[in-house]
């Protein structure tokens, strides 16, 4: 039985949405993990919706997929890459969530005929959730998505109000995060949308303990004395969240200002000093890569908003960190490619990633950045649908079927190289449906997703309805197409690649969900190599300047 109380931080954000509360979250778990915490995540989401999946990654920037298949906010990849925690769908959860499992209790009878409320009825199924997710942890980091004065986090906000008296106020701290905007005119920091973020936060019953001031620029101890004042908040504890150049070199930021060792003390934890050495070793190789710079070409349908493909770019800046090398993401709208064509918006680039989508709007263009590749001997990265799109091509290029396609965008094609799986043609609603979480793919010797892996059966991460034609499978490998995956259990195609190419995979999976700064996965290391020997053998290593 646990002899430790749990502790809990709370993190909201205040004057504007977008200020990096999960971040934050993530840096400061870090931390504490570094003093030798066991520590968790949760992300509280205010909207509607049951969970992101079924939402535009226009509205909402990328899903995350966890291990157990929950289709989650994109603060829980941040979660994962910081720390050592395992996310899963426990760790988010929404306002409709939450409402649809009280109205089931509702209907099943479970209120004794009470008159079902926000008091007690939500609040207390918020709190439930977070205890449930709390369980064998030192310290559990809360955050409310939204802001402070959004009609739609009210219930979270009062929820969180409550756990302080719940758990006891040396076992719970409130972290406020908030903006600080310089007025070019007046010359000046302006600390009063401060002042009105916490003047509304204290309206609803919490007083902040810490408060984190996003920022571009220093701030003098006046101003935050002014601040501490103002806002009734110890001097000691009024912190900076400061513009930097690369996401990981926060937690370093944060404990330069010694944001880990002031939480510790205010809810009495007696932990080390933190470790940070491979922190410092990963913004190095940011910042001054021994290897000068490759550049990626990814060709998708979501790049005018790049939280699209977070999960994605990370992983290939990881890439980046495992091979020394700056990492220079070129995006390219894949409908563009389709007017333009390929050679043209792609000349010059070292790499080509075609990611996941859905939709038949630009896959022609996805297609023709395949072929692009497979033709130039360009190294090659399909993921999901971008496997999809590498089966499709190959058919049409290489076996000469002209008419091959995916039923998602044909219904009529006479060749469905990639077909709908069968657990998922007589599914109707959308939401949580798919082939979601981990499943296992075996590799096969010989291979390079066996020699990047160096073992025999993984583990990774689905997000998918559609799949290779196993009809087609004979025909495909035949004319040179190695399934070099596949999941042992369904018989689905889970990675291909060519042999005579460079480097050219593609995985059904989305391994991008698995990499760390500190852990990068093997793919997009293996990725990041190929091209850094493609920019060597065409530019010519005279040529190359960090």
């Amino acid at each position: 039985m646990r002899s430790k109380k749990t502790k809990y931080i709370f993190v909201t954000g205040g004057v504007v949405s977008s200020l990096g509360k999960g971040l934050a979250s993530a840096s400061i778990g870090a931390l504490l993990e570094n003093r030798g915490l066991n520590i968790t995540l949760l992300k509280l989401d205010p909207y509607i919706n049951v969970d992101p999946g079924t939402m535009s990654p226009f509205q909402h920037g990328e899903v995350y997929v966890t291990e157990d298949g929950g289709e989650t906010d994109m603060d829980l990849g941040h979660y994962e890459r910081f720390t050592h925690a395992r996310m899963s769908r426990t760790n988010n959860f929404t306002t409709g969530r939450i409402y649809h499992a009280v109205i089931m209790k509702e209907r099943r009878g479970e209120y004794l005929g009470k008159t079902v409320q926000v008091i007690p009825h939500i609040t207390d199924e918020i709190k439930a959730n977070i205890r449930q997710a709390s369980q064998e942890v030192d310290v559990v980091i809360v955050e409310v998505g939204g802001t402070v004065g959004d009609i739609e986090s009210l219930p979270f906000l009062e929820a969180i109000r409550q756990m302080r008296y719940d758990v006891g106020s040396q076992n719970a701290v409130y972290v406020h995060l908030t903006l600080l905007p310089y007025i070019g005119a007046a010359g000046e920091v302006k600390t009063k949308p401060t002042q009105h973020s916490v003047m509304k936060l204290r309206e609803i019953g919490i007083q902040p303990d810490f408060l984190l001031c996003r920022t571009d620029r220093e701030i003098s101890r006046e101003l935050k004395d002014k601040i501490a004042m103002f806002c009734n908040v110890d001097t000691g504890n009024v912190f900076t969240s400061p513009d930097v150049k690369s996401v990981y070199e926060l937690p370093l930021e944060l404990h330069r200002q010694g944001l880990d060792e002031r939480l510790a003390e205010v809810l009495n934890i007696w932990s080390r000093a933190p470790h940070l050495e491979r922190w410092e070793t990963i913004t190095r190789r940011i910042y001054e890569p021994a290897r000068g710079e490759v550049k990626i070409g990814i060709v998708g349908k979501y790049v005018d908003l790049k939280e699209s493909y977070k999960s994605l770019n990370e992983a290939l800046l990881h890439g980046g960190i495992a091979n020394d090398v700056r990492v220079n993401l070129h995006f390219v709208d894949s409908q563009e490619v389709e007017a333009q064509g390929a050679e043209k918006l792609l000349s010059g680039v070292d790499a080509i990633l075609v990611p996941g989508g859905f939709g038949v709007r630009g896959t022609e263009g996805k297609i023709a950045a395949v072929r692009h590749a497979r033709e130039k001997k360009i190294p090659f990265f399909g993921i999901c649908l971008g496997l999809q799109m590498a089966v499709v091509e190959f058919s049409r290029g290489v076996l000469g079927i002209k008419e091959a396609d995916s039923l998602e965008f044909n219904a009529h094609t006479p060749h469905p190289v990639v077909t709908l799986m069968e657990s998922q043609v007589n599914v109707q609603d959308k939401g949580g449906t798919m082939r979601l979480g981990s499943y296992a793919c075996a590799l096969k010797p010989g291979t390079l997703a066996h020699k990047l892996y160096g073992q025999d059966l993984i583990q990774e991460r689905h997000r998918h309805r559609y799949e290779v034609n196993n009809a087609y499978r004979g025909r495909l490998q035949e004319a040179g197409l190695t399934i070099s995956g596949h999941n042992p259990d369904l018989n689905l195609v889970e990675m291909i690649e060519l042999k005579d190419h460079p480097y050219f995979v593609g995985c059904q999976f989305h391994p991008e969900f698995k990499s760390k700064p500190f852990a990068p996965h093997p793919l997009f290391s293996g990725f990041i190599k190929a091209a850094l020997t493609q920019r060597d053998a065409t530019r010519g290593a005279s040529q190359v300047q960090a």
